[in-house]
């Protein structure tokens, strides 16, 4: 009988801690605000720290592209406003136990050798003061985006990496309470470190001559990519040699990169889950997000799920636990819109989930029923459209303004989708084209600039529809 309690107990030890292994946390896990375009205001990275603690998060760093003391004028003093209202920042991250990091851009014109080299470095030390004397501990150089119009980049790893070196040892003599370094290299995604079976140049100086307590940052196989697997995330690791692993900077919720004519705003929005990520254990994770900070929330709040326990992350579990804490009574609206702004594409960045893929695999048996000249069945598909419709009129008439003003023009442009896809249905049903389906396409097409969502799904349907023979 003890011999069975003691089989028994090991059994259930032994459950106990390899569940406890799944869910270990990422060690530095949180938010790089890290975007082109209009930088957030204080209130939003205020409440996004908060929203931080709220989500087990622990880790901020500060690296607005569109700052110009972060990477333009990095040579230059912070004016005494914006100064005093980055410590109010910093005592904010501090009162909700979040890291702030401090990142610097001086990649653009940095110069690293000779009399000018040794300007440039005293320049940097200075700014970095600055900021510890403000509270921060955690600094970030970033090398990134130097790359000409024609993709070529003339950077010295060896002189990088050695300059990285001499700062982190400099700083730390002097404050023996700084954290080691954060950096992203020139090449800062997998396809670019590499030129068939070997490592560039450029990445091999850079891993061979870095100080290993630096925490080194990349973005998976692309700069927006479909995912990073273990092997994948392996790969990369080698080339470093990084005992700890590389961090992971995931550009996802972020949606810079489709900017189009319409004063800076962002006319797709992400509001997926954070998906296909390693499983295996890595040393940071920072989450890139939009410049609409409350919509961000959606992402960020499953990425801080992966992140802290990547072995038992669920995302679609965790986008509607999402979505249902955010939006109350107003989370089944917001379910059928997020759905349908999910994936994030163009020629280059591939990353998300698809758009609506039941309304998608409903909409391609529907055109294939057509063009075989067999009898469609409607049902899902008139269903999906109430659907839409419900949640658009609900959404723009209860949706607090804090969100309405992130996504107003996306939710008008998913009813005009939504109103085009129920005249395509009504089309097919009479065996006739409605007239109003061009113009309201035109409509949609017209509110592009500012507002796109479900290319591939609801949008295409209508499309399909247009390009059928009447």
């Amino acid at each position: 009988m003890n011999f069975l309690k003691t089989i028994f107990f090991v059994l259930m030890m032994t459950m106990i801690f390899s569940t406890t292994a799944c869910a270990a946390p990422v060690p530095l896990r949180g938010i790089v605000e890290g975007f082109y375009g209009t930088p957030w205001t204080f209130e939003d990275r205020a409440d996004m720290m908060n929203f931080c603690r709220e989500h087990n998060l622990n880790a901020y760093i500060y690296a607005p592209k569109s700052d110009p003391y972060h990477r333009d004028k990095w040579r230059e003093p912070y004016p005494a406003e914006q100064l005093a209202e980055l410590q109010k920042l910093v005592d904010v991250a501090k009162a909700n136990g979040v890291r702030f990091t401090f990142a610097i851009s001086p990649g653009l014109d940095l110069h690293y050798t000779g009399n000018e080299g040794d300007k440039d470095f005293d320049l940097l030390l200075k700014k970095m003061e600055a900021m510890y004397k403000i509270g921060v501990r955690s600094f970030a150089i970033f090398f990134d985006d130097l790359k000409d119009d024609k993709g070529r980049h003339h950077e010295d790893g060896k002189l990088q990496a050695e300059f990285l070196n001499r700062l982190q040892d400099t700083f730390h003599k002097r404050h023996k309470d700084i954290v080691p370094l954060i950096t992203v290299p020139t090449e800062y995604f997998y396809d670019d470190m590499i030129d068939g079976n070997k490592v560039k140049k450029y990445t091999r100086d850079f891993a061979e001559n870095l100080d290993e307590k630096i925490v080194v940052l990349y973005t998976g196989d692309g700069v927006v990519c479909k995912g990073i697997s273990d092997a994948q995330f392996e790969a990369a690791n080698k080339i470093y040699r990084r005992d700890r692993g590389l961090g992971i900077w995931w550009n996802y919720p972020v949606n810079d990169y489709t900017l189009r004519t319409n004063g800076g705003r962002n006319s797709k929005l992400a509001l997926g889950p954070i998906v296909n990520l390693p499983k295996k254990h890595m040393h940071a994770i920072y989450f890139n997000p939009m410049g609409q900070a409350q919509m961000s929330k959606i992402a960020i709040a499953t990425g801080a799920e992966y992140a802290n326990a990547p072995e038992i992350y669920n995302p679609q579990e965790s986008w509607e636990k999402a979505i249902e804490e955010q939006f109350g009574d107003l989370a089944p609206a917001m379910k059928v819109f997020a759905s349908h702004s999910q994936h994030m594409k163009n020629n280059w960045a591939d990353c998300g989930l698809d758009d609506a893929k039941y309304f998608s695999s409903s909409a391609n048996i529907v055109i294939m029923s057509v063009n075989k000249g067999r009898k469609a069945d409607f049902t899902a598909l008139d269903s999906y459209i109430d659907e839409m419709e419900k949640a658009a009129d609900t959404l723009l008439s209860r949706l607090p303004e804090k969100y309405l003003k992130e996504c107003r023009p996306q939710l008008e442009q998913f009813k005009r989708i939504a109103q085009a896809d129920r005249l395509a249905v009504n089309s097919l049903k009479a065996g006739k084209l409605d007239s109003n389906l061009k113009t309201l396409r035109a409509e949609i097409e017209r509110h592009a600039p500012k507002a796109i969502l479900s290319e591939l799904s609801a949008l295409k349907f209508v499309d399909d529809v247009l390009a059928l023979k009447w």
